[in-house]
């Protein structure tokens, strides 16, 4: 039956804002359905979730809340978002003023990788954090047609303020946005999330040392977890287009184990996340340091970030150049300009060429500006000509640096004649 007929026998269960009932639930008639493998589905923890003749499978399991999925317990989960609620500052992470049982972890399944109507959602799970356990639901879709019960089994207590997600903003949730237009008549409004991406927060602080930030290299290399006999995500259309052709659930009952990894990882991670912001953490490298005080200071919150790159230099053996830049940058708009000549001083002869670059033209225009040391000034202009000429590019940006920089040397010069 097409999806269409099954709307029009379906509107006695139209869904209007002003009489939603969240607290009355759909019966599961489990021995009244026609589904092979029945007792398979049972035997894992699955239900059915009828509307009217058409029902959706949903599968429930829970996990201590001292369980351990990677480095990190469920219950440092609970440390995380309570750590929060101290923050003076502001944050995309920042869960202050939430209950960690209010965070939604979100992760879907699909027909394909790209987006439009044409890309069906088969599977939408989710997990939440109590204070005893871990709870991950995944919902269904045994055939295509089935998407009332899939969203109606989905939504109908979903009040949850904020989604958690993996790149959910750009795939997941504009999937379920488009699906649910084609319904939205006959399940429960979507409600208005707030939405936490953590595949941005993994690309600011870890793509200094991965090739790529795909969850998997996330768990393996940062978070201490490595799946075992896990089923590609790449996989997963064709593993559902199989169940639908021989309805043998063994495929899907892996890629849904697959699907409740990415769950249980998202927990993880944005513990991890936190940990690292708001300097919790028992490890990190001097370069994760540095990277969470960018971002830090990216998302405004300048004083913080400062304290961090002051304990960086203070904490490392050996200098960190880019702390060292980003401090003296700092010290500059707080018009501490002795502080900050001090420091790019101090590694304007060892950084890297580009910090080099960037230290030596801060302190031309310090000298020249500021402490009106003209002479000095003159100097490092000439030392930062010699380094952009040594260096050996040709490229456009480079010329346009050198027609500006000789260009302030003339206008210095012009100032020690006069």
């Amino acid at each position: 039956m097409s999806l269409k007929n099954k709307l029009t026998r379906m509107k006695k269960h139209i869904i209007r804002e002003e009489n939603i009932d969240t607290t009355t639930e759909q019966p599961f008639v489990e021995d009244t359905a026609d589904l092979p493998f029945l007792d398979v589905w049972k035997e894992n923890g699955s239900t059915l979730y009828f509307i009217d003749e058409d029902f959706c499978i949903v599968k429930e399991k829970r996990y201590s809340i001292d369980y351990k999925h990677g480095d990190y317990t469920f219950k440092d989960f609970i440390k995380a978002v309570d750590a929060w609620q101290g923050f003076t500052g502001d944050h995309p992470l920042s869960s202050k003023g939430l209950s960690h049982d209010e965070m939604f972890f979100f992760d879907t399944e699909t027909t394909g990788l790209g987006g439009g109507v044409g890309n069906t959602i088969f599977l939408l799970g989710h997990g939440r954090v109590t204070d005893k356990e871990v709870i991950v639901t995944q919902h269904f879709l045994p055939q295509p047609g089935n998407e009332i019960p899939l969203y109606h089994s989905f939504l109908r207590k979903v009040d949850y303020n904020t989604l958690v997600t993996y790149n959910g903003k750009a795939f997941d949730w504009p999937q379920v946005k488009t699906r649910h237009t084609l319904i939205k008549d006959h399940v429960p409004k979507l409600p208005d999330f707030g939405h936490f991406d953590l595949y941005h927060g993994s690309r600011r602080l870890f793509k200094h040392k991965l090739e790529s930030v795909k969850l998997i290299n996330v768990e393996r290399n940062i978070l201490g977890f490595n799946r075992v006999d896990d089923v590609p995500g790449y996989l997963a259309p064709m593993i559902y287009f199989d169940y639908i052709d021989r309805k043998d659930p063994e495929g899907v009952l892996k890629v849904m184990s697959h699907n409740e990894l990415d769950i249980l990882s998202l927990i993880t991670l944005y513990t991890h996340l936190t940990f690292q912001l708001l300097n919790v953490h028992e490890r990190a490298t001097g370069q994760e340091r540095f990277e969470v005080g960018r971002w830090l200071e990216y998302t405004g919150n300048r004083n913080i970030a400062k304290e961090r790159y002051e304990e960086i230099i203070k904490d490392n053996e050996q200098p960190n150049y880019e702390a060292i830049h980003q401090l003296a940058l700092q010290y500059k708009r707080e018009k501490q300009v002795e502080k900050a000549i001090e420091l790019w001083e101090g590694i304007q002869e060892e950084a890297p060429v580009s910090i080099r670059k960037s230290a030596l033209l801060e302190l031309a225009k310090l000298y020249e500006h500021k402490t009106k040391n003209l002479q000095r000034a003159l100097e490092i202009c000439d030392q930062l000509l010699t380094l952009i000429e040594n260096t050996g590019d040709t490229n456009k940006k480079q010329a346009t640096q050198l027609g500006n920089l000789n260009h302030r040397k003339g206008r210095i010069e012009d100032k020690i004649d006069k």
